[in-house]
Protein backbone atom coordinates (compact mmCIF):
# COMPACT_ATOMS: atom_id res chain seq x y z
CA UNK A 1 0.00 0.00 0.00
CA UNK A 2 0.95 3.59 -0.73
CA UNK A 3 2.04 5.91 2.56
CA UNK A 4 0.09 8.80 1.68
CA UNK A 5 1.09 11.02 4.61
CA UNK A 6 5.00 9.86 3.85
CA UNK A 7 4.79 10.42 0.29
CA UNK A 8 3.78 13.94 1.04
CA UNK A 9 6.27 14.49 3.79
CA UNK A 10 8.88 13.89 0.81
CA UNK A 11 7.15 16.30 -1.46
CA UNK A 12 7.44 19.09 1.34
CA UNK A 13 11.07 18.68 1.62
CA UNK A 14 11.09 19.10 -2.11
CA UNK A 15 9.20 21.96 -1.86
CA UNK A 16 10.84 23.63 0.92
CA UNK A 17 14.55 22.79 -1.15
CA UNK A 18 13.38 24.89 -4.28
CA UNK A 19 10.52 27.91 -3.69
CA UNK A 20 12.88 30.32 -1.56
CA UNK A 21 9.57 32.09 -0.15
CA UNK A 22 9.25 28.77 1.83
CA UNK A 23 13.31 28.00 2.57
CA UNK A 24 12.91 29.72 6.09
CA UNK A 25 10.75 26.33 6.99
CA UNK A 26 12.58 23.61 9.14
CA UNK A 27 10.80 20.93 7.71
CA UNK A 28 11.82 18.97 11.05
CA UNK A 29 9.61 21.54 13.15
CA UNK A 30 6.28 20.25 10.77
CA UNK A 31 4.52 16.97 10.89
CA UNK A 32 1.93 15.98 8.28
CA UNK A 33 -0.59 13.39 9.10
CA UNK A 34 -3.99 12.37 8.06
CA UNK A 35 -8.03 12.87 8.92
CA UNK A 36 -11.20 11.75 7.40
CA UNK A 37 -13.36 13.37 4.79
CA UNK A 38 -15.29 12.39 1.99
CA UNK A 39 -15.10 13.50 -1.57
CA UNK A 40 -18.94 14.80 -1.76
CA UNK A 41 -18.72 16.37 1.75
CA UNK A 42 -17.95 20.02 1.91
CA UNK A 43 -14.93 21.16 4.23
CA UNK A 44 -11.20 21.84 3.81
CA UNK A 45 -8.65 19.82 1.22
CA UNK A 46 -5.92 20.38 4.08
CA UNK A 47 -5.57 22.98 7.19
CA UNK A 48 -2.24 24.01 8.94
CA UNK A 49 -2.73 24.02 12.91
CA UNK A 50 0.15 26.17 14.75
CA UNK A 51 1.41 25.21 18.10
CA UNK A 52 3.53 28.02 18.77
CA UNK A 53 0.47 30.28 20.32
CA UNK A 54 0.89 31.55 23.58
CA UNK A 55 -1.66 30.87 26.16
CA UNK A 56 -3.85 33.50 26.02
CA UNK A 57 -5.17 36.17 28.92
CA UNK A 58 -7.27 34.37 31.73
CA UNK A 59 -10.81 34.34 31.42
CA UNK A 60 -14.41 32.96 32.19
CA UNK A 61 -17.68 32.07 30.50
CA UNK A 62 -20.72 33.66 31.53
CA UNK A 63 -24.54 33.42 31.42
CA UNK A 64 -26.98 36.44 31.36
CA UNK A 65 -30.76 36.29 32.47
CA UNK A 66 -32.79 36.95 29.42
CA UNK A 67 -34.82 39.86 30.90
CA UNK A 68 -33.03 41.62 33.27
CA UNK A 69 -29.46 40.89 31.19
CA UNK A 70 -27.89 40.30 34.97
CA UNK A 71 -25.19 37.99 34.86
CA UNK A 72 -26.46 34.91 36.77
CA UNK A 73 -23.83 32.14 36.48
CA UNK A 74 -19.91 31.97 35.42
CA UNK A 75 -17.58 29.11 35.19
CA UNK A 76 -14.41 29.68 36.97
CA UNK A 77 -11.36 31.00 35.30
CA UNK A 78 -9.29 29.30 32.98
CA UNK A 79 -6.44 29.91 30.28
CA UNK A 80 -6.01 28.30 26.67
CA UNK A 81 -2.95 26.74 25.59
CA UNK A 82 -1.59 24.94 22.91
CA UNK A 83 -1.10 21.69 23.30
CA UNK A 84 3.20 20.44 23.17
CA UNK A 85 3.49 18.07 20.70
CA UNK A 86 7.49 16.17 20.45
CA UNK A 87 8.59 13.74 18.10
CA UNK A 88 11.90 12.35 20.02
CA UNK A 89 13.49 15.95 21.69
CA UNK A 90 12.43 17.49 19.00
CA UNK A 91 9.28 19.72 19.77
CA UNK A 92 6.78 20.08 16.69
CA UNK A 93 5.68 23.87 15.79
CA UNK A 94 3.36 23.30 13.00
CA UNK A 95 0.99 20.23 12.18
CA UNK A 96 -0.57 20.03 8.33
CA UNK A 97 -3.43 17.44 8.10
CA UNK A 98 -4.85 16.05 4.81
CA UNK A 99 -8.58 14.99 4.34
CA UNK A 100 -8.66 11.46 2.76
CA UNK A 101 -9.88 11.01 -0.22
CA UNK A 102 -11.09 14.39 -0.71
CA UNK A 103 -7.68 16.05 -0.62
CA UNK A 104 -6.82 12.83 -3.50
CA UNK A 105 -10.06 14.25 -5.68
CA UNK A 106 -9.96 17.86 -6.04
CA UNK A 107 -9.66 19.85 -9.14
CA UNK A 108 -9.14 23.28 -10.32
CA UNK A 109 -12.70 23.27 -11.68
CA UNK A 110 -14.91 26.12 -10.41
CA UNK A 111 -12.34 26.67 -7.62
CA UNK A 112 -10.84 30.16 -6.55
CA UNK A 113 -7.35 29.12 -7.42
CA UNK A 114 -8.95 27.92 -10.89
CA UNK A 115 -8.02 31.62 -12.77
CA UNK A 116 -4.26 31.18 -11.85
CA UNK A 117 -3.37 27.95 -13.93
CA UNK A 118 -3.70 27.54 -17.84
CA UNK A 119 -4.85 23.90 -18.10
CA UNK A 120 -7.53 24.04 -15.67
CA UNK A 121 -7.77 20.00 -16.52
CA UNK A 122 -4.52 19.25 -15.14
CA UNK A 123 -6.40 18.55 -12.03
CA UNK A 124 -3.70 17.54 -9.89
CA UNK A 125 -1.79 21.09 -9.95
CA UNK A 126 -5.12 22.04 -7.47
CA UNK A 127 -3.16 19.17 -5.16
CA UNK A 128 0.35 20.81 -5.32
CA UNK A 129 -1.50 24.10 -5.07
CA UNK A 130 -3.27 22.72 -2.04
CA UNK A 131 0.55 21.68 -0.72
CA UNK A 132 2.25 24.92 -1.00
CA UNK A 133 -0.77 26.63 -0.16
CA UNK A 134 -0.52 25.15 3.76
CA UNK A 135 3.20 25.58 3.79
CA UNK A 136 2.67 29.51 3.21
CA UNK A 137 0.48 29.61 6.10
CA UNK A 138 3.31 28.68 8.21
CA UNK A 139 4.63 32.37 9.52
CA UNK A 140 8.32 33.20 9.49
CA UNK A 141 8.37 34.26 12.73
CA UNK A 142 6.84 31.10 13.77
CA UNK A 143 4.58 32.82 16.15
CA UNK A 144 1.55 31.48 14.35
CA UNK A 145 -0.38 31.91 10.69
CA UNK A 146 1.50 33.76 8.71
CA UNK A 147 -0.26 37.71 8.49
CA UNK A 148 -1.14 38.79 5.17
CA UNK A 149 -0.84 42.44 3.67
CA UNK A 150 -3.93 44.10 1.74
CA UNK A 151 -3.16 46.01 -1.27
CA UNK A 152 -3.08 49.30 0.96
CA UNK A 153 -0.01 47.24 2.85
CA UNK A 154 -2.15 47.01 6.02
CA UNK A 155 -2.31 43.55 7.72
CA UNK A 156 -5.46 41.61 6.71
CA UNK A 157 -7.96 40.23 9.61
CA UNK A 158 -8.14 37.18 7.25
CA UNK A 159 -6.20 34.02 6.56
CA UNK A 160 -6.57 34.53 2.52
CA UNK A 161 -6.54 37.54 0.91
CA UNK A 162 -6.70 38.25 -2.82
CA UNK A 163 -3.12 38.29 -3.65
CA UNK A 164 -2.64 35.07 -1.33
CA UNK A 165 -3.73 32.85 -3.97
CA UNK A 166 -1.83 34.64 -6.86
CA UNK A 167 1.32 34.17 -4.48
CA UNK A 168 0.65 30.60 -3.96
CA UNK A 169 0.90 30.14 -7.90
CA UNK A 170 3.54 31.88 -8.64
CA UNK A 171 5.43 29.01 -5.90
CA UNK A 172 3.77 26.49 -8.08
CA UNK A 173 4.96 27.73 -11.13
CA UNK A 174 8.50 28.13 -9.22
CA UNK A 175 8.57 24.91 -8.22
CA UNK A 176 7.55 23.22 -11.41
CA UNK A 177 10.12 25.46 -13.43
CA UNK A 178 12.81 24.05 -11.21
CA UNK A 179 12.18 20.84 -12.56
CA UNK A 180 11.82 18.60 -9.49
CA UNK A 181 12.04 14.34 -10.11
CA UNK A 182 8.89 13.19 -11.43
CA UNK A 183 8.71 10.96 -8.70
CA UNK A 184 8.43 13.42 -5.76
CA UNK A 185 4.67 14.47 -7.11
CA UNK A 186 3.73 11.82 -9.61
CA UNK A 187 1.49 10.22 -6.98
CA UNK A 188 -0.61 13.42 -7.22
CA UNK A 189 -1.93 12.65 -10.74
CA UNK A 190 -4.12 10.15 -9.65
CA UNK A 191 -7.29 10.38 -7.54
CA UNK A 192 -8.46 8.46 -4.57
CA UNK A 193 -9.88 5.54 -6.61
CA UNK A 194 -6.59 5.11 -9.38
CA UNK A 195 -3.98 5.49 -6.72
CA UNK A 196 -6.08 2.68 -4.20
CA UNK A 197 -5.84 0.19 -7.25
CA UNK A 198 -3.03 1.14 -8.51
CA UNK A 199 -1.22 0.54 -4.86
CA UNK A 200 -3.60 -2.47 -3.26
CA UNK A 201 -4.47 0.53 -0.67
CA UNK A 202 -3.91 4.02 0.80
CA UNK A 203 -2.69 4.32 4.30
CA UNK A 204 -1.42 7.36 6.27
CA UNK A 205 -0.23 8.60 9.46
CA UNK A 206 -2.65 9.68 12.01
CA UNK A 207 -2.74 10.43 15.89
CA UNK A 208 -4.42 7.07 18.22
CA UNK A 209 -7.32 9.94 19.19
CA UNK A 210 -8.36 9.81 15.91
CA UNK A 211 -10.76 11.17 15.04
CA UNK A 212 -9.47 13.89 17.30
CA UNK A 213 -5.93 15.52 17.04
CA UNK A 214 -4.00 17.75 19.31
CA UNK A 215 -5.69 21.07 19.44
CA UNK A 216 -6.19 24.72 21.75
CA UNK A 217 -7.43 23.01 24.81
CA UNK A 218 -8.98 25.10 27.61
CA UNK A 219 -7.12 24.65 31.48
CA UNK A 220 -8.29 26.01 34.77
CA UNK A 221 -6.07 28.36 36.61
CA UNK A 222 -4.92 27.10 39.76
CA UNK A 223 -5.45 30.60 41.78
CA UNK A 224 -8.97 31.59 40.78
CA UNK A 225 -8.40 35.93 41.13
CA UNK A 226 -11.48 37.65 42.43
CA UNK A 227 -14.58 38.36 39.40
CA UNK A 228 -15.94 41.52 39.27
CA UNK A 229 -19.36 39.26 37.43
CA UNK A 230 -19.77 38.20 41.35
CA UNK A 231 -23.00 39.54 43.22
CA UNK A 232 -25.23 38.00 44.99
CA UNK A 233 -27.08 35.11 43.67
CA UNK A 234 -24.81 34.52 40.89
CA UNK A 235 -23.38 30.75 40.51
CA UNK A 236 -19.61 29.78 40.15
CA UNK A 237 -19.78 26.23 38.16
CA UNK A 238 -17.54 23.92 39.03
CA UNK A 239 -14.73 23.03 35.75
CA UNK A 240 -15.34 20.00 33.86
CA UNK A 241 -11.50 19.18 32.39
CA UNK A 242 -10.68 19.24 28.66
CA UNK A 243 -11.28 16.50 26.64
CA UNK A 244 -8.28 17.21 24.59
CA UNK A 245 -4.77 16.21 25.94
CA UNK A 246 -1.96 18.75 26.84
CA UNK A 247 1.05 16.32 25.72
CA UNK A 248 1.69 13.83 22.47
CA UNK A 249 4.55 12.16 21.52
CA UNK A 250 5.63 9.54 18.70
CA UNK A 251 3.89 6.83 20.74
CA UNK A 252 0.34 8.84 20.15
CA UNK A 253 0.74 8.10 16.11
CA UNK A 254 -0.44 5.08 14.18
CA UNK A 255 -1.03 4.55 10.69
CA UNK A 256 -4.65 4.16 9.16
CA UNK A 257 -6.04 2.54 6.52
CA UNK A 258 -8.38 4.92 4.47
CA UNK A 259 -11.30 4.11 2.07
CA UNK A 260 -14.42 5.78 0.52
CA UNK A 261 -16.48 5.39 3.41
CA UNK A 262 -14.17 4.95 6.41
CA UNK A 263 -10.64 4.33 7.64
CA UNK A 264 -9.51 1.70 10.74
CA UNK A 265 -6.24 0.88 12.12
CA UNK A 266 -3.28 -1.04 10.51
CA UNK A 267 -0.30 -2.09 12.65
CA UNK A 268 2.11 0.31 13.29
CA UNK A 269 5.65 0.21 10.64
CA UNK A 270 8.62 1.65 11.16
CA UNK A 271 9.04 5.51 12.69
CA UNK A 272 7.42 8.39 12.31
CA UNK A 273 8.71 11.21 11.38
CA UNK A 274 8.25 14.88 11.10
CA UNK A 275 7.95 16.81 7.55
Amino acid sequence: MINYTDRLTLLVHDIVRRVQTLSFIDVADVLVFARFGRSNAEGAFATCHCLTLPPSDPGYYFWRDRVSGRITRRSEWFVTKSPVVTIGPRRIKYLISFTLPRFCDQSLLHSRKERFYRRASDAWIAKLDTVIHELYHIDPEQTGIRRLETSDGKYSAQCHTPQFFAQVADMVSEYLDSRPEPQAYDFLKHDFDALSAKHGGIVATSFRTFPSYPQRFVERLAIQPPCEADAEGVEVEPWRPSAHRPLYTADDLHVRQFTRAASRRKVREGQFRAA
